[in-house]
């Protein structure tokens, strides 16, 4: 197939790589409102000098940081199909789709790395701004929710921002359990009139322009929320 065939090829699955766009970005926004959602009382408790808290908030983040997400999209999709009060429990219509299974999986694996990120940026709360918030009276959750969270949240812009890019290219994997996504499109061009490059190349261009969308999100609110962190201009 020559040249000009190929992108013809390509642009007639215009609509077809809008729509995998579609589901990558819908499966990225409500799996990451998911994992920002539960995180910030689990960061809480992992950045607790209480072990009680803390060692079972480890543990979760240890187990699923440690294995791939492809592994755990497939415990959830294939693996608890296996059991039979899993298939006679109200739970089963939901976890027999592949939507719910996708966004199921994909918001344990967010929640936990994005756990330790927040985490990490509790406990590098300046001591100074601590007693500051103590001296003006706030203690507990107050503390929390006015001072300590508000602060993390800003420290943790830079890391997060890795986090979201990388669930964001993680999406590819939703293929797999039949969601017709950005790479799912470009494997079917593929199968079909068999142009690799242009196929998987469209791809590429795809989730790149996505990539730099994010990250151009990100640098702006970087930009508002650390404005007091980057150095004072020369007089």
């Amino acid at each position: 197939m020559n040249a000009v065939l190929a992108w013809d090829v390509i642009a007639a699955h215009g609509p077809a790589f809008a729509h995998g766009v579609a589901v990558c970005l819908g499966l990225l926004s409500i799996s990451l409102a998911t994992g920002f959602v539960l995180s910030l009382p689990l960061a809480v408790a992992r950045a607790s000098h209480r072990d009680a808290l803390a060692r079972p908030v480890a543990l979760f983040t240890y187990v699923v940081r440690g294995t791939p997400l492809l592994v755990q999209l497939f415990i959830v999709y294939y693996g608890l199909a296996q059991f039979a009060a899993v298939r006679h429990s109200i739970a089963w219509p939901l976890l027999r789709e592949p939507w719910f299974c996708a966004w199921l999986a994909f918001s344990i694996n967010t929640t936990a790395y994005t756990t330790e990120i927040f985490a990490g940026a509790l406990k590098a709360a300046p001591p100074g701004e601590v007693e500051a918030a103590r001296a003006c009276g706030l203690a507990g959750a107050a503390l929390y929710r006015r001072i300590l969270l508000p602060a993390a949240l800003r420290r943790a812009l830079p890391q997060y921002s890795n986090e979201v890019v990388g669930l964001m290219h993680a999406t590819a994997i939703a293929s797999t359990v039949t969601l017709v996504d950005v790479t799912r499109v470009a494997r079917d061009l593929y199968a079909n009139h068999l142009l690799p490059v242009e196929a998987f190349g469209s791809a590429a261009v795809i989730y790149f322009s996505l990539t730099f969308a994010l990250l151009g999100l990100f640098r702006l609110a970087e930009r508002r929320w650390l404005r007091h962190l980057r150095p004072a201009a020369a007089t």
